[in-house]
């Protein structure tokens, strides 16, 4: 059933299910997109057909994630490591801790850290063989890490940095309960200094997790939300203008009716025309958002909005795998497991895994 306003959910899908769905809906966007990641779309209409790529099945091997998912995850232990510490009754900084995981995820891609650097016993993550393949990592993140120096907003590492590795990492910290939004934007925010010092990538890094905060926790309706994030960056002191002009634009042109000769959604070169190529932050957020909320009102179910909103944000000549990456995070976040198509499950690379680390997750927010 669908209404003005886009599909019709029943009822309320659990904490549970949305912290699921919110990781795997990443990560089955992040698989989907990588196919096609660095190809043009004339490229990827010569391989796939006239309509681009419209199913994972596509793949015609094992559909694998990319650093994108590899980063959410180690972004999420990073968050379990701080937890765990607490429910021993220790205090712990979130952000020394999110250093100490990404260090450890710089390990898997071959890259030793300096001996100056701290080191961690390690964790349950590191012994997973799935995550230790160089799926074209972000250089940012790569050379900020290997510094060995923990990037603040004071001493930022790659200070003019504004790639979008910090914005695909970002989506555990929107799925925190018991704490308010802005906390939620400050860690976001604080942990993109460890890799980026631009403060587009700050400021974009924080409004999506304050979205995923504002659907998963506080129930939101996909737009409101939108809103919501859009003016939390609005209220920095020194709000990107670049994030700005993208958010708007991304807000202004899926409202319906929608903008284009027939009424259906940017798409391709027009869409990234309108919002940007999607490698820096401020633009792999808004072509994402762009897909999710131009996608709502024609879509009849869950899984159908996943579809149509993922094959938009990979089917153009942008960095595919980080706009479809996001935009599974924020359907995932906005419908929980529902949102997942089951066939693509079936090529999940390592849902196993991911569904484990979100499982410690729920049970050390929520007891269950």
């Amino acid at each position: 059933m669908t209404t003005a306003a886009g599909p019709v959910i029943p009822i309320r899908p659990t904490f549970a299910t949305l912290v699921q769905g919110t990781l795997m809906g990443g990560a089955l966007g992040d698989a989907f997109g990588y196919l096609v990641e660095f190809d043009s779309l004339a490229d990827i209409a010569a391989k796939y057909g006239p309509s681009g790529l419209v199913d994972l099945s596509q793949s015609g091997a094992p559909a694998h994630f990319s650093d994108d998912t590899q980063m959410t995850l180690y972004t999420l232990d990073g968050l379990l490591d701080v937890l765990e510490w607490a429910n021993d009754g220790v205090g712990a900084d979130v952000n020394a801790c999110q250093w100490l995981a990404y260090l450890r995820w710089l390990k898997t891609q071959g890259v030793p850290a300096p001996s100056h650097a701290p080191e961690q016993p390690p964790r349950w993550i590191d012994a997973q063989s799935v995550l230790h393949h160089q799926r074209h990592p972000g250089n940012a993140c790569i050379t900020g890490l290997a510094t060995g120096e923990m990037g603040t907003v004071a001493r930022p590492v790659n200070p003019d940095s504004k790639g979008c590795g910090t914005v695909m990492r970002s989506a555990p910290y929107g799925l925190l309960p018991n704490v308010d939004a802005e906390t939620v934007y400050k860690m976001s925010s604080d942990a993109a200094s460890l890799t980026h010092g631009h403060p587009a990538a700050r400021q974009s890094s924080g409004a999506f997790s304050w979205l995923i905060h504002r659907l998963v926790i506080d129930g939101l309706p996909l737009r409101e939300a939108a809103v919501s994030a859009r003016d939390r960056a609005a209220a920095e002191p020194a709000a990107d203008p670049e994030l700005m002009a993208r958010l708007d634009a991304a807000l202004a042109l899926s409202a319906p009716p929608l903008g284009t000769h027939d009424g259906a959604p940017l798409s391709g070169d027009s869409l990234t025309d309108a919002l940007g190529l999607g490698w820096v932050a401020e633009e792999a957020l808004a072509v994402a958002l762009y897909c999710v909320l131009a996608t709502e009102a024609s879509s009849v179910s869950p899984v159908e909005h996943f579809l149509a909103a993922i094959r938009l944000a990979a089917n153009h000549s942008g960095d595919s795998d980080s706009t479809a990456s996001i935009a599974g995070n924020i359907l995932g976040a906005l419908y929980g497991e529902a949102a997942l198509p089951p066939s693509w499950m079936t090529m999940a690379e390592a849902p196993q895994l991911v569904r484990h680390l979100g499982a410690e997750f729920i049970k050390l927010t929520t007891g269950q």
